[in-house]
């Protein structure tokens, strides 16, 4: 393992800004300090000022394998994500075939071993079917279960109430969950349908997946949440009506205790609204779907709030010939891991945030959430999974991303911050311009 010492930067961690240095053995952090005096079997980087963060941990993606390897896969996708400053990822179980039992769970794994640049783990699915399997999870394998709370996604929608109880009931780890009312969504596309055939206006999308399904869907989830004690992780929220039902205050509190009951947003939602569709289209088609300037406005202040406790990507690629069919058969989701950080860091520049609430968001609270052993602070005896932020402004450009499905929502746009340099467990992965070295991801631990 390389032995690297960073000397001169503003590191960012656990609310604090600070100038130190920080020094690598062994794919750890060993020190942190200042006027660190090099060895002599150490490289040197002069951060020059600039802020080092830990690693970002994604725990929203969509990396398509198995199964939907023509739009992406585990090595492409994750190679995008340490571009990006993302060293960890939690991959979503709506595969093909569906992650629903310990066996597909390790085969994921399997996969995953010797081809992907970032720490990984993969969640169990539910459908209305594997109780069994969920019941007899093993805690420290899966970061937690996903519940698709009336979002049909092929055979993982759970919709029946006892299936949904029992679920809550006996998981022994966190649940996560897509919450969006399925029978009012059928209803309003039946609806525009009727009007427009399959060729709705993209700009219809918010009005179909409305607010009132999500708002529907998500006080179901928090009343068997509350009704079993269930740690439940609610993901990507997108309305600001949703917000009212949360805790606002730190992830953890003043007397060591956990919020039982937490909630996501992702970066799209801060940087994208209903205006957007005009220009963009189905390219900024997902479920849910982003909807007006006044939501988003509330979502960056719940971030700034602790309202929302975590900030994600749902990374979600598809193919561009995908995205150009009309809005019935046009998929949704977008690529989102290689500009997800920068995006967050335009929000600082703009004074909506600061860096610490973004390293908060992105990287000590899924790590916390998740029971992540040693990884999401800059701590002496963590992996060293590091981010260097350069203030130097660049242009997205369609060349430039990595995603297999070769494009991102954020082509054309300006940001005032770059990734000079991504270490994934203390080994340069990424120089600001091009990977280094080979994949050399590890499988994520859970301390529970």
């Amino acid at each position: 393992m390389s032995h690297t010492l960073i000397v001169n930067a503003r590191l960012v961690n656990e609310g604090r800004e600070f100038d130190g240095d920080l020094r690598i053995e062994n794919g750890r952090i060993a020190q942190i300090g200042s006027g660190l005096s090099a060895r002599a079997n150490e490289a040197v980087v002069d951060a020059a000022g600039r802020r080092l963060l830990p690693g970002m941990i994604d725990d929203q993606v969509h990396f398509r394998e198995p199964g939907m390897e023509h739009k992406a896969d585990m090595a492409t996708e994750s190679a995008a994500a340490v571009a990006g400053g993302l060293t960890t990822f939690m991959d979503m179980p709506n595969t093909s075939p569906p992650t629903l039992d310990a066996q597909a769970l390790e085969d994921k794994y399997r996969r995953a071993a010797g081809r992907v640049w970032g720490n990984h783990g993969f969640y169990l699915g539910t459908s209305t079917g594997n109780l069994e399997a969920i019941q007899r999870l093993d805690p420290r394998s899966a970061p937690g279960v996903k519940v698709f709370m009336g979002a049909s996604t092929g055979n993982m929608l759970v919709d029946d109430p006892e299936v949904l109880d029992a679920v809550f009931r006996d998981v022994p780890t966190p649940i996560i969950t897509h919450c969006e009312d399925t029978p009012m969504i059928e209803a309003e596309t039946a609806r525009y349908k009727a009007k427009y055939g399959d060729d709705i206006p993209a700009e219809c999308h918010p009005d179909i997946r409305s607010r009132q399904a999500c708002l529907k869907s998500t006080e179901l989830a928090l009343s068997l949440a509350r009704r079993h004690g269930t740690r439940l992780h609610v993901l990507h929220i997108s309305t600001a009506d949703e917000l009212a039902l949360f805790e606002t205050g730190p992830l953890i509190r003043a007397d060591g205790s956990r919020k039982q009951i937490t909630a996501e947003t992702c970066i799209h939602f801060l940087r994208f609204d209903r205006g957007d569709y005009a220009s963009l289209g189905h390219l900024i088609k997902c479920n849910p779907a982003i909807k007006d300037p006044a939501d988003r406005e509330a979502l960056i202040r719940a971030v700034a709030e602790d309202t929302i406790d975590v900030l994600a990507t749902d990374h979600a690629p598809h193919l561009l010939e995908e995205k150009e069919r009309p809005y019935t058969s046009a998929p949704s989701g977008l690529p989102l891991v290689q500009y997800a950080l920068n995006a967050a860091l335009e929000l600082v520049h703009e004074g909506r945030l600061t860096t610490a609430q973004v390293v908060q968001k992105f990287a000590h609270a899924p790590a916390q959430l998740f029971d992540v052993e040693g990884r999401g602070f800059l701590r002496e005896g963590y992996a060293a999974d590091l981010v260097l932020i350069d203030d130097a402004p660049f242009t997205v450009r369609r060349e430039d991303v990595l995603s297999k499905c070769g494009w991102s929502p954020f082509e054309g746009r300006t940001f005032h911050s770059r990734i000079a340099s991504t270490w994934v467990n203390g080994v340069l992965a990424w120089d600001g311009s091009q990977l280094v070295g080979g994949p050399g991801g590890q499988r994520l631990v859970f301390a529970r």
